[in-house]
């Protein structure tokens, strides 16, 4: 594990660490471990710090393991979306399993972590269009859910379009994703102004259809 690494990214992530967070200057394994199994944390610094380290546990079944433990504890979107663990390139066809199972889960950030995971590594090469299904599913009135689908499915938009689309022009999304989908969209320099015009014909309009007071 790269300590060093970590705990570097960690202050360059945080405007005013903790005095408590200061005093963990992990040097030895056995430091990390000592404090990766220390849930819940009391500071909001610390779970910054454990997400980080669990991004550079080198061994996968130690990171799911760590992951697994980690993510009932967290609870709110910044600590949530640090933690991208390095090893997760090398064990694609494992990790999908592991998606499926985070994005169905009834917990806030355990869902958003799998979907964007999901988008952190299956959107380009390992791409198969089946894989939309899995945050189309995810049908949660939770905000953080919400805004992670639409984020994802810009982001497919963006890199795989002819695929992407039809989640658009058949309103196979729920209605306040589905125009933030477009919204995302329509934001990106990586949409061509044809498919911005093209995507603002499809945003659904009436309080009906939003679901407005719901």
């Amino acid at each position: 594990m790269d300590t060093g690494a970590a705990y570097g990214k960690f202050h360059r992530h945080s405007c005013a660490c903790s005095p408590q967070v200061h005093k963990r200057v992990f040097t030895k394994e056995a430091g990390c471990e000592e404090f990766l199994h220390q849930l819940p944390h009391e500071y909001y610094d610390e779970n910054m710090l454990h997400g980080l380290l669990i991004s550079e546990v080198k061994d996968y079944e130690d990171c799911i393991r760590l992951t697994d433990s980690f993510l009932p504890f967290v609870d709110n979107w910044a600590v949530c979306d640090i933690m991208s663990p390095k090893v997760f390139a090398k064990h694609k066809e494992k990790l999908l399993a592991k998606i499926k199972t985070w994005s169905k889960s009834s917990h806030v950030y355990t869902c958003r972590f799998g979907i964007e995971t999901l988008m952190s590594h299956y959107m380009d090469k390992d791409f198969k269009a089946e894989y939309l299904e899995i945050p189309a599913s995810a049908r949660s009135k939770e905000y953080y859910v919400k805004v992670m689908v639409a984020w994802f499915f810009a982001t497919a938009l963006a890199k795989q379009w002819d695929q992407a689309i039809p989640y658009i022009e058949q309103n196979r999304l729920a209605p306040w994703t589905h125009n933030k989908t477009i919204q995302k969209a329509i934001e990106s320099y990586r949409i061509t102004p044809e498919q911005k015009e093209y995507l603002r014909t499809l945003k659904m309009n009436s309080k009906e259809k939003l679901g407005i007071g719901e």
